[in-house]
């Protein structure tokens, strides 16, 4: 990838009640590298500690690197590892999707 500079902004929507089951959708925009993906880290773990169900759409993730890649699946684990929570992923594009199966990561992030 050339080399710009990497930006990285996220949307948070949330609907629905602790009790009729939570969900908050993360609309993610810019690449998550080196760079931005600890931004990412910040906003998502609050949300697996409130419990319910993540979904990150990647529909505008137009890059994702290997810290990047390392983020996203210390997010999965947490969420695994909270138990009261479950973390999805969509929208990826078919270059993360070839990331995953290279890295033998493609069964943590199916639902």
């Amino acid at each position: 990838m050339p080399t710009q500079l990497h930006t990285f902004h996220c949307e948070i929507k949330k609907s629905g009640e602790p009790s009729t089951g939570r969900v908050t959708k993360v609309f993610c925009h810019g690449s998550v590298v080196s760079q931005t993906a600890n931004e990412l880290k910040e906003i998502v773990k609050p949300l697996i500690v409130d419990g319910g169900r993540i979904i990150l759409d990647f529909k505008d993730v137009s890059y994702v690197d290997s810290l990047g890649l390392g983020t996203l699946v210390g997010l999965k684990v947490s969420a695994i590892n909270q138990g009261y929570c479950t973390l999805e992923f969509e929208h990826l594009s078919q270059r993360i999707q070839d990331l995953l199966r290279i890295t033998n990561l493609v069964e943590l992030f199916k639902t």
